[in-house]
């Protein structure tokens, strides 16, 4: 159990939406076993689950869910379960990195306006995966270094009028990210303040803030910040998040303390 001033850090984090303990199992997985042959301990994993408000019996119903999606898998070792990612769990967990944690640095800087000749559920899908927001029907904003389909039509205007840019900007999510945004200004005091902090306290504390970083950025396209309202926190909730985890590097599962 963390104690003050990272307890704080942990409220701030777990209060901003109801935990789908399926979801936040991926995120510890994806953050902290994500290459081939990393597990985690049954023992470890009902710690850190614990110390993030999971009760055990949700813990056990999730990883049955996720074992029955191919996403994770178990196999005994002596009296533990020793859990881990499929190669499918792998693959997906791979995609997403890169948004979720990609350096502000790296974030697009330039983007194109594109209309196609025609639009269908398909063609919007594939639009979506590429990074492309839709406008309009057939009209899409993307970063410039994102392939275009090649019967596009590809502008790349130098500037968008404020109305259009209010068009794509995904208002839904503009609060989500004002609260997080919050919340992760209260962990960055919480740590500055902390006389010290173990890797269970790290362990936990990264899961929590990639968990709640990674389910608003991976809900709409990467796009440059200028294409967005003055009030739009997205990029820097990704600033924050990158200098947190920069603070709270990766531990070894294998050195955390379960007492």
């Amino acid at each position: 159990m963390l104690t003050k001033p990272l307890s704080d850090a942990v409220e701030a984090l777990t209060t901003l939406n109801n935990q789908r303990v399926w979801s936040l199992l991926v995120t510890v997985f994806g953050d902290l076993a994500q290459n081939d042959g990393d597990v985690i301990e049954g023992p470890v994993l009902s710690v850190l689950m614990s110390d993030m408000g999971i009760k055990a019996e949700a813990t056990r119903v999730a990883l049955h869910r996720l074992r029955n999606d191919d996403w994770i898998m178990s196999v005994k070792s002596g009296r533990n379960s020793l859990h881990s990612l499929t190669a499918s769990g792998r693959q997906e967990s791979a995609a997403a990195s890169p948004r979720i944690y990609g350096h502000p640095n790296d974030a697009p800087k330039h983007w194109h306006l594109l209309i196609l000749g025609s639009t269908s559920a398909r063609s919007r899908k594939a639009m979506a995966q590429l990074g492309f927001a839709p406008l309009m029907p057939r009209v899409y904003l993307g970063p410039s270094d994102a392939t275009p389909p090649e019967d596009a039509l590809v502008l790349s205007p130098t500037s968008l009028p404020h109305w259009l840019a209010e068009q794509f900007e995904p208002k839904d999510l503009a609060q989500d990210y004002a609260e997080l945004h919050q919340a992760l200004l209260r962990v960055q005091n919480a740590i500055d303040k902390a006389a010290s902090i173990t890797p269970r306290d790290t362990a936990v504390l990264r899961c929590l803030i990639v968990h709640n970083w990674r389910r608003l950025v991976l809900r709409h396209p990467e796009l440059p910040r200028d294409l967005y309202s003055p009030g739009w926190l997205g990029h820097d909730c990704r600033s924050l998040v990158s200098s947190l985890l920069s603070k709270l590097p990766k531990p070894d599962l294998g050195q955390m303390s379960l007492e």
